[in-house]
């Protein structure tokens, strides 16, 4: 009796309770509902498309009851075995992917870890619950607890394989896993025979939680009090779009050399067809893409991944996804996935607001000094207080259905969904579970299918095959994917990276060609000078520099010409747009504005300035003979048959050192006249986009990972858009100014730089 005694208050410390004092109030109220009552898992689903099924092998079954396991001989030894794997990229029976290789925290083998064990993608005959599930969880508790260090592993018969890396793609682009994976050819199937959580203070002291058994309030309630014994600090950063984040996003590092394509998962699409308007969610670019019927870009929403309301150029998401276009409002409502709210995009005035969650602070302060707090990230606990604390939060919204009065938000693994008041931005109601969210819009979903039905065998097939189908409807994670558009069915195609539309009378299938790329921009994974100093003290990668040249010359106005060769066998898909160009002097130069190189520009610079452009005039005067002069002779150097880029800038330079950085985005194409032996060979096209994506042959994501995972698209590669980032550096030594014959006067200097850059 007294040993039954001992074990009942052992497992009664681990029951779930509501606990208070939570700094993230989002997830507050998402884990309160949570440990409030039982996550109710469903039983098994056989709604799972087999090909899925063999790609992905964990099972999770419904359990009314938490259990706590053991820690047995195979988990101490697998924590033994990920410590000892923490200091290489590679051992002879190992490999790690999706892991930073400058992260220097990460390298640390003291903290808090979870380890999420399972087989994910290897055949298996067992079919389980909908695998977004278990991730859904992870970031659940990323969020409630950042210090937390979230490690995958799984055991399989071949240590990453080419095969296993372009699944593991598809996978990591799907669901957006940001933490690290270890492979291993080690067995410990005991272990990953089934998914499981292992929680461990410094690799000892271990936790297991099987995923057929978890209560998720019971793992929190865990990991709480490993932090209070070792006194972790689980406060959680604000991530509301009224202040500033103080980290930097963390996005899955071993799809990175897919981010220069032009579209990286393309997942949801809307319409305006008053408007004639499309809006694409380029979901892991962070951005919603407008376009009209004939793929030319009209705007762009959001700069860069985060958390910021403002103008469009400025504001950001992170991971949208589906969208529903307001033809009263003008507006476009987004499902903003990863930052769990709802954003609304006011197209008349190019601004992005938040819907929800809402916060009190624009009704306390509309000063100056409170914006400016805001921006800064130096709002306080009690400047910062969402409203109805008690109603529940949002946690990982995907898909976005209208009804009259209301918004449906579901989520990516359709177990829950929200009802949403369309007026007051309030959650109504919430209902769990996949048969009660089926019977609650099934006639919506139907709506979609039926439309997906109508699409070619092939595509469907190949988009069923990467996403996730549900008991009864085996297209329902694809819902948000397609819409119809004048006389086409429109769908996302998120294996080729593009967007396909099927014309109702012919049946003829095509991918849109977009056009007018210069509105999207220099792209934000381009490192900038300071961001790539902060990217390197916090451990991550730093973008390489593809020319680096230095000169000596006097003091003065500097003219600078790139002639760029952009790598063989491709073609610019249009020109350079000025927009796609960043330009900046350091130290001892200073950069010249187009403004200020323009005639008659003066008008568009304020007074105080013209009065000083005028002193500089009568300083430094010339006739006008003199300046037409020296541009006619600037034009007559040009080679008219010279075909290279060029990309002009001009600086000015003291005495002193000093550097030019100038950063373009070039967006490429393969020739359709490709000197190969075979002009319809996809294999060989596959592996030139890969040589000029991943030059470097990444040892994580090689040539031939690469070349699988674009071969898995049945489109012609020809037609496949990427950019190809330029990175260049040029360093610059000034000497003395040369004094004039009285000795008195400075010469001023004027030289051209022209320099040849080859991306081959």
């Amino acid at each position: 009796m007294s040993l039954r005694h001992r074990h009942l208050r052992k497992f009664s410390s681990f029951l779930p309770h509501i606990s208070s004092g939570y700094h993230y109030q989002p997830s507050r109220r998402l884990l309160n509902s949570v440990a409030s009552s039982s996550s109710h898992l469903l039983q098994q689903c056989n709604g799972i498309d087999t090909r899925f099924s063999e790609r992905f092998s964990v099972s999770f079954r419904h359990s009314t009851t938490s259990q706590l396991s053991q820690v047995s001989l195979s988990e101490t030894q697998l924590l033994s075995f990920l410590k000892s794997a923490l200091d290489q990229l590679q051992g002879p029976n190992y490999c790690w992917l999706n892991k930073v290789d400058e992260n220097k925290e990460f390298l640390k083998k003291d903290g808090t870890f979870l380890v999420v064990a399972g087989r994910f993608f290897q055949n298996s005959e067992k079919v389980g619950c909908n695998p977004a599930v278990i991730f859904e969880k992870v970031k659940l508790l990323q969020q409630r607890f950042p210090s937390i260090q979230v490690i995958g592993f799984q055991d399989c018969s071949s240590v990453c394989s080419a095969d296993d890396r372009s699944q593991l793609v598809q996978l990591i682009m799907e669901e957006y896993i940001s933490f690290p994976l270890l492979f291993s050819n080690k067995n410990f199937s005991k272990l990953t025979e089934e998914a499981c959580f292992i929680l461990s203070k410094d690799f000892k002291n271990s936790l297991v939680f099987h995923e057929k058994d978890l209560d998720i309030a019971m793992l929190n309630k865990a990991i709480e009090e490993l932090s209070v014994q070792y006194h972790v600090n689980n406060i959680a950063l604000h991530k509301t779009s009224w202040s500033k984040e103080a980290e930097i996003i963390k996005e899955p590092h071993f799809c990175t050399v897919l981010q220069n394509l032009l579209l990286y998962f393309p997942a949801c699409i809307s319409t305006d067809e008053s408007g004639k308007r499309l809006f694409l969610s380029d979901s892991n670019h962070h951005r919603i893409i407008i376009f009209d019927g004939d793929g030319k870009i009209l705007d762009c929403i959001g700069s860069c991944p985060g958390f910021e309301d403002g103008e469009f150029e400025s504001a950001k998401l992170l991971r949208p996804a589906a969208s529903f276009y307001h033809e009263t409002e003008d507006c476009l409502f987004i499902v903003d996935s990863e930052n769990h709210a709802i954003r609304r995009a006011d197209l008349e005035r190019r601004v992005l607001e938040t819907v929800y969650p809402t916060s009190s602070i624009h009704k306390k302060s509309t000063g100056l000094w409170t914006w400016i707090k805001s921006k800064l990230g130096f709002t306080s606990d009690d400047d910062v207080k969402f409203e109805e604390h008690d109603s529940p939060s949002l946690m990982c919204p995907w898909h976005l259905i209208k009804t009259e009065d209301n918004f449906l938000i579901i989520s990516r693994s359709f177990e829950t969904l929200w009802v949403m008041d369309f007026e007051l931005g309030e959650i109504k109601e919430v209902v769990k579970g996949f048969p009660n969210t089926l019977e609650f819009c099934r006639h919506f979903i139907l709506e979609k299918v039926a439309l997906l039905k109508k699409m070619p065998d092939y595509l469907l097939q190949q988009q069923r095959d990467a996403n996730l189908g549900r008991e009864g409807l085996p297209y329902a994670g694809l819902i948000s994917c397609i819409t119809t558009f004048e006389n086409h069915i429109i769908m996302c195609d998120t294996v080729g990276q593009g967007v396909l539309k099927l014309n109702r009378e012919s049946g003829i299938s095509s991918s849109f060609q977009f056009s007018n790329l210069g509105m999207l921009g220099l792209p934000y994974w381009l490192s900038f000078p300071l961001e790539s100093f902060y990217a390197a003290a916090t451990g991550l990668s730093v973008r390489q520099t593809d020319h680096i040249q230095q000169f000596s010359l006097l003091p003065g106005r500097v003219d600078i010409r790139l002639s760029i060769d952009v790598p063989t066998d491709t073609e610019l898909v249009e020109p350079l747009h000025e927009s796609c160009i960043w330009c900046q002097a350091r130290g001892a130069a200073t950069e010249l504005s187009v403004v200020e190189n323009v005639a008659g520009s003066s008008e568009k610079v304020g007074v105080a300035q013209q009065w000083y452009d005028e002193l500089d005039n009568l300083a430094f005067w010339e006739t006008e003979s003199e300046l037409v002069v020296e541009d006619e002779n600037a034009t007559r150097d040009t080679n008219p048959e010279d075909k290279r880029m060029h990309i002009d800038c001009v600086v000015n330079t003291s005495p002193g050192t000093s550097e030019v950085i100038i950063y373009a985005a070039l967006y490429l194409k393969l020739r359709r006249n490709l000197v190969l032996q075979d002009d319809n060979d996809q294999e060989k096209f596959a592996a030139r986009i890969a040589n000029i994506l991943n030059p470097k042959e990444n040892e994580r994501f090689d040539g031939k990972s690469c070349t699988k995972f674009l071969l898995k698209s049945n489109r012609d590669l020809r037609d496949l858009f990427f950019v190809k980032p330029l990175h260049v550096r040029i360093k610059l030594n000034s000497q003395d100014h040369p004094k004039a014959d009285n000795s008195k006067d400075i010469v001023l200097t004027d030289a051209s730089l022209n320099i040849d850059v080859s991306l081959n």
